[in-house]
């Protein structure tokens, strides 16, 4: 029987989700089934996919959090994001809550890119979900420093002092970056969906660095705009993060792991 597998937001129909999976698992020979469900009563919706034989489910906004409490068990990743991207319906059947978009965007920029994060100068715009969903990949990368910047700066120290332990890692206000440089300049805000920049310096990228906009667009983003203006090494966006978080949710639940290369040039092409 083919088994079903979906992802649940509000809103959902711009996602490329079902397009990502399906071509995994055409080139994987896996016999699933790869739907999008309108979250209205996200417990009630999931509880009803999972009792109908589903064996797991995408996470997108704005139920990341509340996946993450409806888990009966949760991945050291997704304990240290406080969200769930990725729920896994176990053989016992258990749910399984882990996230996976720190591991795409390491993924798409260690292996896709060849960014060295080891002994990088790494500053992450951003205090929030989207920052929290990657911090622990970027320490685990062994940088010399990961500065976390946001405008409220107590939301950026409270999330360095989580993960202390991790790496040298600091929070601070963005108004604290000036005389700072970075190899690496990730940008985890909400600022690009309304085509705003984060007020950072103009002179803290380093010469030959790099810039990371985790959101994507047919168009290049204002912070990949940025990057580019600024004389970046690399200015890149995040459809590359967005399928290779696909890419480790498939292979949780299928015990497989697809190539990605096609896949990204398959939507960077569209």
């Amino acid at each position: 029987m083919t088994d079903q597998y979906a992802v649940i937001g509000n809103p959902i129909a711009h996602s490329k989700s079902p397009q990502i999976h399906s071509q995994f698992a055409k080139q994987t020979r896996q016999d699933l089934h790869y739907d999008k469900i309108l979250g209205e009563k996200f417990d009630e919706d999931v509880r009803a996919f999972i009792n109908a034989g589903a064996k797991g489910l995408n996470i997108t906004v704005p139920f990341k959090e509340q996946a993450y409490a409806f888990a009966d068990e949760l991945t050291l990743r997704a304990q240290t994001a406080g969200a769930v991207n990725t729920l896994i319906v176990l053989e016992n059947g258990s749910i399984r809550g882990d996230n996976t978009d720190g591991v795409g965007l390491v993924t798409d920029l260690g292996c896709n890119h060849l960014f060295n994060f080891s002994g990088a100068r790494i500053l992450l715009l951003g205090a929030g979900g989207a920052a929290k969903g990657v911090v622990r990949p970027l320490l685990e990368g062994n940088p010399l420093e990961l500065v976390i910047a946001n405008r409220t700066a107590s939301k950026a120290q409270a999330l360095a002092e989580q993960v202390k332990e991790l790496g040298p890692v600091v929070g601070m206000g963005l108004n604290e970056l000036a005389g700072k440089k970075f190899d690496l300049i990730i940008n985890a805000t909400a600022a690009g969906l309304s085509g705003d920049l984060p007020d950072i310096p103009d002179d803290c990228l380093d010469d030959g660095g790099w810039t990371y906009d985790m959101m994507y667009s047919s168009e290049p983003t204002a912070f990949v705009q940025w990057g580019k203006q600024h004389k970046a090494g690399k200015a890149l966006d995040g459809l590359g993060m967005l399928v290779e978080q696909a890419a480790e949710a498939f292979y949780l639940w299928r015990g497989v792991r697809p190539e990605t290369s096609a896949v990204i040039d398959t939507l960077r092409n569209q």
